[in-house]
């Protein structure tokens, strides 16, 4: 706490926490970086997949590794304790983290929050956003009758509460999983308990993701915002959405890749300053643009222009060549079986039949 806040920001190590089925990428992808500091990696837990019909450990003999799932981002404490980083990153005088998933490009390392959580020497504190429409079905934080805060999922909802679950005027903020953690108070929560017991969550999947035959499984997960109920003195901050900008599905993927955002010098994400519309709707056909391979096939030589549109969708099978713009509300529609293809430098400005 001697050191000046620009010297803590400067050199921090990056540590990435990989489950077993990304850690040998997650090697890969730094080992073609250019090389200056090289992360710590730690590899968190894996639980077996829960069978639906009798909660029997799930059998996959055509691809064992299938039997088995990351826990989910809940276990981040554990691991980092059970592998040693934390009281490694203690010992070498850390004593803040700030933890993210890897997907919200808008995740930076912000001086003045850490600054902010240091001085009032908070154990724990969550970044929250204002619910929107869009953001009603996703977890909210509420507060227990016991004075704690405390997350709650959907799926830890009775069926007769989920329209107040909905209520973004009844429960106005989300967990943007942006999180700052006092090392010290964890490694002593940790100590004090064994085991951080986090609320479970129940993910109904098919045993072989790609597979919707296959046998139907739960995925045992706990997230890591619902630690927030295990310090007494945890608080939560309302952020700007520019600190919130998730990438898990292709429609995000678009947004992002558009010039509707731009990046910043210090590689964080906004808005072009010069788009004058709110929130971009993208809703993109799972069944051609449902994984990565799929989408960049499709916009293999960019994404259009959709500074002036206000919401995309694309159903069928679309291929887009270059120097596309899409303006205002579009709904572009393939009604053959084949493939169809938006040409070079189309203006797009109302709904398009292919």
């Amino acid at each position: 706490r001697s050191r000046g806040l620009g010297d803590v920001y400067k050199r921090q190590p990056l540590v990435l926490m990989n489950s077993f089925k990304t850690h040998a990428d997650t090697l890969k992808a730094l080992a073609d970086m250019p090389k200056t500091t090289d992360p710590l990696c730690f590899v968190q837990n894996k639980f077996p997949k829960i069978t639906q019909a009798d909660f029997s450990p799930a059998s996959w003999p055509n691809n064992p590794e299938l039997e088995w799932n990351p826990p989910g981002h809940g276990d981040i404490y554990i691991a980092l304790y059970a592998s040693g980083l934390l009281e490694k990153l203690l010992a070498q005088g850390i004593d803040y983290a700030f933890i993210s998933n890897s997907d919200n490009l808008g995740a930076t390392l912000d001086p003045s929050l850490l600054g902010y959580f240091a001085d009032l020497e908070l154990p724990f504190m969550m970044e929250v956003a204002r619910r929107t429409p869009a953001d009603r079905k996703g977890g909210h934080i509420a507060r227990h009758k016991d004075g704690r805060i405390i997350l709650r999922e959907i799926a830890q909802c009775p069926e007769d509460e989920i329209d107040a679950f909905q209520d973004i005027r009844r429960y106005a903020y989300f967990n943007t999983n942006n999180i700052w953690v006092n090392l010290s108070q964890l490694y002593a929560l940790i100590e004090q308990k064994g085991a951080l017991k986090l609320p479970i969550i129940m993910n109904p999947k098919t045993v072989d993701p790609r597979n919707q035959s296959s046998p139907l499984v739960y995925q045992v997960e706990t997230a890591m915002g619902s630690a927030i109920s295990l310090f007494k003195q945890a608080a939560v901050t309302q952020i700007s959405n520019e600190r919130f900008f998730p990438v898990k599905k292709c429609n995000d993927l678009m947004a992002i890749q558009s010039d509707c955002y731009q990046t910043t010098p210090d590689f964080s994400v906004q808005k072009t300053p010069a788009r004058q519309l709110d929130r971009l709707q993208i809703s993109l056909d799972p069944a051609f643009f449902g994984n990565i391979d799929m989408y960049n096939a499709r916009f293999s030589q960019g994404v259009p222009s959709l500074m002036e549109c206000a919401s995309l969708e694309i159903k069928g099978d679309v291929f887009f060549e270059g120097n596309v713009v899409i303006k205002g509300r579009a709904v572009i529609k393939n009604q053959s079986n084949t493939p169809a293809v938006v040409k070079q430098g189309t203006v797009i400005e109302n709904d398009l039949l292919l």
